[in-house]
């Protein structure tokens, strides 16, 4: 039996005290276990951020990539090996920001990806600018007027595209985080997973207690997680109202995922297939047809 011991390891993280990556690295430990899979059984692929360094301070597979570049590296290995369960941890700057377009593609492709975002409202790595997801009026030293943007809507943005799973929760509820995790692990699909969370020391203003007061679950309400069109209205509820909505959005098992589909990986992952799938007399063919 696996247990939380065998992704554990014996590097201590770099967080501030009191960053909520540790209720996230916390949870998807114990996910991880209810899933009953192994650290050989997944692939963690991460942006820049703090939280993309979840992979340093576990033991499992792990991947580093260039900003904003997660989902798309994470996409390439899936149809390389789709035998492996694999997991995107980034920040909004990475999913929302820099990554936004591979987002809107691995949504709409359906990529059995999950897809956990964690969402501080912040670039905490480079000290406090504001980020894709950032409420008006939020100062910084780079920004002494608040952002005169609008901040992203992640969950509309996600459904708008098709997404089939769609799931926010928040750092200090890991017993609903789990929940969430598990449930996105078990998707056929791309599962998104926007992780509320405070940042300590670069957005003091959104803290524990603040989420708590603005947090509720959808499942308290009676929300139908099978009707897009009440999916969606949630979604909206936040940002632009004072209510934060947890739990899951939307799911539907319905939608093949991209992987399902595709011809070549009906013998199996690439990784374990013959790297000559032809007669030998085929390739000689096709170099005589190309000389």
């Amino acid at each position: 039996m696996v247990s939380v011991k065998d992704f554990s390891n014996d590097i201590r993280p770099t967080w501030c005290p009191g960053c909520g990556d540790y209720g996230i690295w916390n949870s998807l430990k114990r996910a991880l276990v209810q899933a009953e899979l192994t650290p050989q059984q997944v692939m963690l692929v991460s942006g820049i951020g703090c939280g993309s360094k979840i992979s340093d301070y576990m033991t499992i597979n792990g991947l580093h990539t260039l900003h904003g570049r997660a989902l798309a590296v994470a996409t390439g290995y899936k149809l390389a090996n789709h035998g492996m369960k694999v997991i995107c941890v980034h920040g909004d700057g990475d999913g929302y920001g820099m990554g936004a377009n591979h987002m809107l593609h691995a949504v709409r492709r359906n990529i059995g990806i999950v897809d956990m975002v964690q969402d501080n409202h912040v670039y905490g790595l480079t000290k406090g600018q504001y980020s894709p997801t950032s409420r008006a009026g939020f100062r910084t030293k780079t920004s002494p007027h608040g952002p005169l943007d609008r901040p992203v809507n992640p969950l509309a943005l996600a459904l708008s595209q098709g997404a089939t799973f769609v799931a926010r929760g928040f750092a200090l509820d890991l017993k609903g985080l789990i929940e969430l995790m598990v449930m996105a692990l078990d998707h056929r699909g791309y599962a998104l997973i926007d992780i509320m969370q405070p940042c300590v020391s670069f957005n003091k203003s959104m803290d524990y207690d603040w989420f708590s007061e603005h947090t509720y679950r959808v499942e308290d309400e009676g929300h139908d997680p099978s009707d897009r069109m009440a999916a969606m209205a949630r979604a909206f509820e936040y940002p632009g109202g004072a209510r934060i909505p947890l739990g899951l959005i939307y799911r539907t098992e319905e939608v093949p995922s991209y992987e399902e589909q595709v011809p070549a990986l009906q013998g199996g992952p690439l990784a374990q297939q013959s790297l000559r799938s032809r007669p030998a007399e085929a390739y000689r063919q096709l170099l005589d047809e190309l000389a």
